[in-house]
């Protein structure tokens, strides 16, 4: 578990059918049991009850000492603070703490083929059948649905108005009525699916907040998802672009990688990683200090999947020839050319380059006529 990820393979998500090393479910168990995979969480939720400075040491010792993450999960990057702050005190208590142990893996059912951007088009329906919704409609773009446990997941309970008609739902996706169809993407594999409701029946307590108000759910779990991507720009725990073109390129008489162009190039991204890095630590402390502007987050999923797409082109320029193989074991099966096509879709997930933009231009730079 102090070895750099050799594939998504060895990422731990969880849930109820994983199928986890002994070293994974030993490392995940120890932490777990001391309340780490989720540090700042109350330990009453599965939490670590650590504060945001304690949080940040262990992240530092962790890194420090090369720790692969113990769970990552959209449960605990996004659902998790939807229901610290929004979730009634039997949904806290039934739910985060499954997440805090990995026990079940969550996906996210936002997107909709006539509603991307423009989400609160949205049209999946929920209509309020006694004690329980009745829905119907179909999602897309919705990662690893076909993998996942639950969703979390806004319906229209309401045509009265666009936004003020969204609710908050969650529910089990081995439901009668859910099915998924996986979306195959260029890079030859996809975490993407779509899903379909046909009369789908969800129990009345799993509404999260109020009726027709989902809406300020979903505006706050975006926030969270962005902060999320954005730290995609700081890059793996693989080996760094420099090191990387030393192995194709070569040196030159003083020691440096022979090939000045490149080595600019790199030398240049690797100051922007570091900015980076800083901006998002800062943007990080003021949003859990209460003090973080809304459009914060559109500003460092932007600048972090630019950054990581510029990274994944490097690493193609710094390969060779190498890189554009697409199923050696010496590439792990064309990894480097499949990630780098992967990140083209990092400018559309969790909202694209053109909204994120729009709204910094309006509610951060205050541009007239944004």
């Amino acid at each position: 578990m102090r070895q750099p990820l050799r594939s998504e393979k060895d990422v731990v998500w969880g849930g109820r059918n994983a199928v986890l090393t002994d070293d994974q479910r030993l490392w995940l168990d120890r932490m777990a049991s001391r309340g780490w995979t989720v540090p700042e969480w109350p330990v009453a939720y599965g939490g670590g009850g650590l504060s945001p400075e304690e949080a940040k040491v262990l992240k530092e010792e962790m890194r420090a000492l090369g720790c692969r993450s113990p769970l990552d999960s959209f449960g605990i990057s996004m659902l998790g603070p939807a229901l610290l702050k929004f979730g009634n005190e039997d949904q806290k208590r039934e739910h985060l703490p499954k997440i805090a142990r990995g026990e079940i893996r969550w996906c996210q059912g936002y997107s909709e083929p006539g509603a991307g951007s423009d989400l609160a088009g949205l049209q999946t329906r929920a209509v309020l059948d006694g004690d329980r919704f009745i829905v119907n409609g179909q999602k897309v773009w919705t990662s690893y649905a076909d993998q996942a446990d639950w969703i979390f997941c806004l319906v229209r309970t309401s045509t009265e108005s666009k936004q003020g008609g969204i609710s908050f739902l969650l529910f089990d996706m081995a439901s009668p009525g859910v099915s998924t169809k996986p979306i195959l993407l260029i890079s030859g594999s996809s975490p993407f699916c779509e899903t379909f409701f046909d009369d789908v029946s969800v129990p009345k307590e799993n509404l999260v907040g109020e009726l027709n108000r989902g809406w300020d759910v979903a505006k706050y779990l975006l926030g969270h998802e962005r902060e999320m991507i954005s730290g995609m720009g700081l890059g793996g725990s693989g080996a760094s672009i420099g090191r990387r073109a030393l192995q194709t390129v070569g040196v030159d008489d003083q020691g440096r990688l022979d090939d000045p162009l490149l080595r600019a190039r790199i030398a240049h991204h690797e100051v922007r990683a570091e900015a980076f890095s800083a901006m998002l630590e800062g943007f990080i402390d003021e949003l859990k200090a209460g003090r973080g502007h809304p459009a914060g987050a559109s500003m460092v999923k932007y600048h972090g999947t630019e950054l990581n797409k510029a990274r994944h082109e490097l690493l193609m320029s710094a390969g060779g020839s190498d890189v554009l193989e697409w199923e050696s074991e010496a590439t792990r099966g064309g990894a480097p050319a499949r990630d780098w096509l992967r990140t083209k879709g990092n400018s559309i997930e969790g909202g694209t380059s053109e909204i994120q933009l729009g709204i910094v231009a309006k509610h951060l730079l205050r541009l007239p006529g944004a």
